[in-house]
């Protein structure tokens, strides 16, 4: 491991985490999987090793550590073989609880952020919506001010831990006048009356409970409002960033998951008398596919080491996203051929693999949508630039 980014510190977290995952998590992804969510006892499991809250802080019961700390974790997730676990993990860490420590109150940081660090509650973070996708400004939720409430309307969709978790951090049109100048953020109780969520079968991701919401005259109490009305918008923008190198920390370990594996099977698989790792044409492409991935992981690295020290890299990690998310897929699309109808089979890892690495160019903003935000930057000179407090 580069000892430029870790430290030994690092290392012993990594061995140690790797070991946990072992243990705790193996033994039971095939039957979160089948059943499509994951346990509620591995969330708490997680919460009392302090998984949960390694960047978050002391005061709220986190570690407040450095983000190398959740650049592991992340690494060690994939490496799990299940897309949807470790999305099940991250998006409650990563972007609901993000919501709940940046822009909520003291008494909602109480409610909710202590005890998602300890495990014992589970959030998601409610953006998409049906007719929207990756359009957020075009949001047709709305929250209606009514006396020391909000009414909240509408629907949501492809919504990690979207029929599990216990509380909700959704955003809403406060003022329709004002466009996406008039979007708010909440936090809402699952067992709040109104709310409905319905499970959506996917492709991958099989562990993930994957839901649209509806909201139905859902009663929001005002001080459930998290930072302040309006602001909806760019608290959305601020945190994208983190979203997305998140997203491309997964794509390139997945992805070098996938080639380890391959390399393995290939110096066990004989064929013409030799092992095939021995044929040049098979080992060039190896070749090619570690260099991509190298490249991807210490472009990551130098955006979480740029982004620990509170930079602003919206546009490094859209291309982290972009092009990691790419490769992944080139990667692990070459090599399930190189393991033949082998690669076909559920038995071996490569199929699962393969499914849930293709969400990593849609989820989270579509690779079209973010080479549009680079277009801008590149091209419009657009600056994108953190709230001012």
């Amino acid at each position: 491991m580069s000892s430029m980014y870790f430290t030994e510190e690092h290392n012993a977290f990594r061995q140690s985490f790797k070991d946990f995952l072992q243990k705790e998590v193996f033994p039971n992804v095939d039957k979160w999987e089948k059943q499509g969510f994951v346990d509620k006892e591995i969330w708490k499991k997680f919460g009392e090793m302090g998984y949960f809250g390694l960047n978050y802080p002391e005061v709220y019961g986190g570690l407040n550590l450095d983000l190398f700390y959740t650049t592991i974790f992340l690494e060690e997730l994939q490496k799990v073989n299940s897309g949807g676990f470790a999305a099940a993990m991250w998006a409650h860490v990563y972007l609901a609880m993000t919501h709940l420590e940046k822009e909520g109150s003291e008494l909602i940081k109480e409610k909710y952020l202590i005890p998602s660090i300890t495990g014992e509650k589970v959030g998601c973070l409610c953006i998409t919506e049906p007719f929207g996708g990756s359009d957020v400004a075009g949001m047709r939720t709305t929250a209606v001010k009514k006396g020391d409430s909000y009414i909240l309307n509408g629907s949501k969709t492809f919504i990690t831990n979207g029929v599990y978790s216990d509380y909700l951090v959704v955003a809403a049109k406060t003022n329709n006048e004002l466009g996406y100048k008039g979007m708010s953020i909440f936090v809402v109780d699952r067992d709040t009356k109104g709310i409905s969520s319905t499970n959506l079968e996917k492709l991958g991701w099989k562990a993930s409970d994957t839901a649209e919401i509806a909201f139905d005259n859902v009663i929001v109490p005002s001080e459930n409002l998290l930072g302040e009305e309006g602001k909806g918008f760019p608290y959305i923008m601020q945190h994208f960033a983190l979203e997305r190198i998140v997203m491309g920390i997964n794509a390139h370990a997945r992805a070098e998951f996938a080639l380890e594996y391959a390399i393995q099977y290939m110096s066990e698989r004989t064929a013409f008398g030799k092992t095939i790792d021995k044929f040049q044409a098979l080992r060039h492409r190896i070749a090619d596919m570690s260099s991509e991935v190298e490249m991807c992981k210490e472009f990551n690295y130098s955006v979480i080491y740029r982004l620990n020290k509170g930079e602003y890299v919206v546009k490094e990690a859209t291309m982290s996203k972009l092009v990691s998310t790419k490769i992944a897929d080139e990667v692990i699309y070459q090599c399930l051929q190189l393991l033949g109808g082998y690669g076909y089979m559920e038995e071996y890892p490569m199929a699962r693999l393969f499914r849930d690495s293709r969400l990593g160019p849609i989820g989270g903003g579509t690779s079209e949508i973010l080479r549009e935000i680079i277009a801008k930057i590149i091209i419009d000179k657009k600056e994108y630039k953190p709230i001012t407090q």
